[in-house]
């Protein structure tokens, strides 16, 4: 079978991108999903993709408050996120602090914009139920909405939101980096059987540890963001200094999902059940190893 492994077109995708390049659509086609980690979301439960690679919180929260679409079967980025805090060019918010009581702009409803909103706003204190959203779909809607007025921010990643900055679009008032590993990959029970799935992310971490081997992270891996992206080469290589990848893309540490799971657990954003979270619940143990 062929597998449709939907993912975002960021620069974290690079090693994917390497291997779809190298297999030509034989095994598996990529489905682009702009908006992001929701999307890839709901792409999954309406059987328009089978694999999603995509942000560690949403997918966890997402099992944790009952989606059957898919379960965890591999990690792929192994080191946090930094999200921006970006905000409109002629804004009157200055500082994280300043946007206490105001309305966040979001990409999608269970997004990783959504998510890290809560955990920015546990780490300043303020009342989690009384967090106010706006949906805008992707980072062009949100970038109108900070500046149009309708929100006051919005939370992406560092990196694929500077060159919007850099050319005065809008403005960045502070970060949040994830406290978890960053990507993981999931994939529907039943539409990506082990037999598919298992040498996919074998031969996906092939790349990966290409990718993030020392030699490839001094030359190739510039050329290859900086023709795909266009980032500045500086960029480029400020985000290759934080990014970090795993050996075997078929194992999750079983830490990664009880600590995502407890912050998310203190923000608000999921609820425990009686008994506590059944980490087992989370992941196909026939394509996965806990470790």
């Amino acid at each position: 079978m062929v597998l449709r492994v939907g993912y975002v077109r960021e620069h974290f995708s690079s090693p994917l991108l390497q291997f779809a390049e190298e297999d030509g659509g034989k095994t598996f086609t990529l489905v682009e999903c702009p908006s992001g980690t929701g999307q890839l979301i709901g792409r999954l439960e309406k059987d328009e993709i089978d694999v999603a690679i995509a942000l560690t919180d949403p997918l966890i929260s997402g099992i944790a408050k009952g989606s059957k679409a898919y379960k965890l079967v591999g990690s792929y980025v192994t080191t946090p996120l930094n999200w921006a805090v970006i905000t409109g060019k002629n804004s009157p918010y200055n500082s994280i602090s300043d946007l206490q009581g105001t309305t966040i702009g979001i990409s999608r409803y269970g997004s990783g914009s959504q998510t890290m909103a809560y955990v920015m706003a546990l780490q300043q204190g303020w009342p989690t139920n009384e967090l106010k959203f706006q949906v805008n779909n992707d980072i062009r809607g949100l970038i109108d909405s900070v500046n149009d007025g309708s929100t006051s921010a919005f939370m992406w990643e560092w990196f694929t939101t500077k060159p919007f900055v850099d050319a005065g679009e809008c403005r960045f008032i502070g970060s949040v980096p994830t406290p978890w590993p960053s990507w993981l990959i999931a994939a529907h029970p039943e539409r990506a059987p082990a037999s598919a799935l298992t040498p996919f992310l074998e031969a996906l971490s092939g790349h990966v540890r290409a990718f993030d081997a020392p030699e490839q992270r001094a030359a190739a891996d510039v050329a290859f963001i900086k023709d795909k992206f266009g980032y500045a080469e500086e960029d480029i290589k400020a985000w290759l200094k934080t990014v970090g990848y795993p050996q075997s893309c078929l194992e999750i540490p079983k830490q990664v999902i009880l600590d995502t799971l407890s912050v998310l657990e203190k923000a608000g954003f999921v609820q425990s059940p009686e008994g506590g979270f059944d980490v087992g619940e989370f992941v196909n143990t026939e394509v996965v190893t806990l470790v």
